[in-house]
């Protein structure tokens, strides 16, 4: 048994468990990350899969990551390099495309292609968009209250947040309920009527989540998704120099300037709890842990059902976690290749792969393609958010090769009578299958293809079926109610005891407020003692 060194421990070090312990260290502990894998990054991590190639093997992209967490942790100093991804390309079965850049002009131009109509409409539509998102960041940005508490500070937060929505104007509280509760589709056919822009817009609504374009939900996604930015461009996505595994040696190094210790290969099998309260943590090695304050990054399921002991937790949080909806239905296909691929219609420009490539040609396609999830199988023509990578960061692979990372729906966690052991290479095989239809001749130019389910998600990174997000973007397990009703402040019912992970609001992707916003009630509640 290890005697007390540390003031908190915290379980995982992915980039919520890495900035949680940075911010600790910051305000005056000395934390201990334990780390299940040789290495941090959980599922923000880049591997040399291939010689000379660099994959992301599970997250890509950086947008949500929060500017309070870039400026206060001071990442800048120590590599934060985000590289603006300024163009979409979406491709059509008839040979025509939607190519979208940073340069607005051009984007109307390129609209009116296929609708003036749509070119007339297109301002509007991100005009309210952004009215919408500027009416939903401070609460996206503020820890929510819990309603059924009787603490001062949640009592100013339902009095702020009234005061926040009754001085908006009554079209964005109309828009921003219709979008939380609606669909993409819905409120993409308000303005549009070309099929491969909504198609191309509708993608951003069922990243990661069991939801179509027409299904109630996939309204609160897209509006998630717009959350982020890139240097003030809200909306905007990059790309970390070195991938998202390249932002989490960044934040490694800046906690650890801080004092932040780091111990690898030390998988938790326990959290110890004497008399209500944490006390420490057993490591599966058998080795005992011992500190004031612990908290894990892990999803709800793992930090409420298996690393305590459910009796020691009330009834109704039990019951609200084993209903959490986990449901991963995301899968990467990476790619090692020999050459960029060429679009028959656009020769050799090469400039189509500065961003995102979203095979996404309308509502209708993405619809038939969540169609098979529902029944239990991944889909023979599936959404694709692909990305070039090595065309961003040309370091990710041998000069004149190149690095295709395909983030693919919809590939449910269960399938409906065989399992992902059997089918991954199926899947890799329909992946690759749909770009060749795409580019003709893809296949001839891959040296290297690597495929990650869901299962393969879940086995490596621990997230429960493999859901990117820890936990399903649906209404009901959002803000106030994420991961249950009550339980939202970052607190556990055991004292000294913590929750920092994704699977607390905000919510997933690389974002960091879980961390943020548990790390200021860990040092409130010390601070109080």
């Amino acid at each position: 048994m290890a005697g007390t060194q540390y003031d908190a421990l915290v379980i995982g070090g992915g980039h919520q468990g890495l900035i949680h312990a940075a911010y600790l260290a910051k305000g005056g502990l000395r934390p201990l990350v334990l780390e299940q894998r040789s290495f941090v990054g959980g599922a923000a991590i880049t591997e040399p899969l291939h010689p000379g190639f660099s994959f992301t093997t599970f997250s890509y992209g950086l947008s949500l990551l929060r500017n309070e967490v870039i400026q206060e942790l001071e990442l800048v100093k120590f590599g934060y390099q985000p590289l603006f991804m300024p163009t979409s390309f979406t491709p059509m079965d008839n040979g025509d495309y939607l190519y979208l850049s940073d340069d607005h002009d051009l984007n109307i131009k390129e609209i009116s292609r296929h609708s003036v109509r749509d070119a007339d409409a297109y301002d509007r539509f991100q005009h309210d968009f952004s009215r919408v998102k500027q009416l939903v960041k401070p609460i996206f940005d503020r820890r929510p209250p819990n309603f059924w508490s009787d603490r001062a500070d949640d009592r100013d937060e339902i009095t702020w947040l009234l005061g926040h929505l009754g001085s908006a104007d009554k079209k964005v509280i109309h828009d921003a309920v219709r979008l939380i509760t609606g669909s993409t589709a819905d409120f993409l056919d308000d303005y549009f009527e070309s099929e491969i822009l909504k198609g191309a817009l509708a993608g951003s609504g069922i990243i990661g989540t069991k939801v179509g374009p027409m299904s109630p939900g996939s309204g609160l996604v897209m509006l998630y998704m717009g959350m982020g930015e890139h240097d003030g461009d809200m909306g905007g996505w990059s790309f970390h120099k070195g991938g998202n595994g390249g932002l989490t040696q960044v934040i490694a190094r800046a906690a650890q300037a801080v004092g932040v210790e780091i111990r690898y290969d030390s998988v938790v099998d326990q959290v110890l709890v004497e008399n209500g309260r944490a006390v420490g943590v057993v490591l599966r090695d058998g080795v005992e842990l011992r500190a004031g304050t612990v908290v894990s990054s892990l999803d709800p399921r793992h930090t409420f059902l298996d690393l305590v002991d459910p009796r020691e937790l009330p009834t109704d949080l039990v019951d609200d976690v084993r209903r959490f909806r986990f449901q991963g239905t995301a899968s990467k296909v990476n790619f090692a290749l020999d050459d960029l691929p060429r679009y028959p219609a656009l020769g050799d420009r090469t400039d189509i792969y500065r961003g995102f490539v979203s095979v996404s040609p309308s509502i209708e396609y993405l619809e038939r393609a969540f169609d098979a999830a529902k029944y239990g199988w991944y889909s023979e023509k599936p959404y694709l958010d692909a990305c070039f990578q090595s065309v961003i960061d040309p370091d990710m692979a041998p000069p004149g090769k190149h690095v295709l990372s395909c983030f693919t729906m919809y590939t449910p966690y269960e399938l409906r009578g065989s399992d992902w052991d059997t089918e991954r290479e199926n899947l890799g095989d329909t992946v690759q299958r749909r770009l060749d239809e795409i580019f003709p001749g893809f296949s001839d130019l891959v040296l290297h293809r690597e495929v990650v389910t869901p299962l393969d998600i879940e086995r490596t990174t621990g997230l429960s079926e493999g859901n990117i997000y820890a936990g399903e973007f649906l209404l009901p397990q959002m803000w106030a109610f994420r991961p249950a009703p009550g339980y939202t402040d970052y607190r556990t019912p055991i004292e000294g005891y913590y929750q920092c992970g994704s699977g607390t609001h905000p919510g997933g992707c690389v974002i960091g407020s879980p961390a943020r916003f548990a790390s200021q009630a860990v040092l409130a509640d010390r601070a109080e003692r």
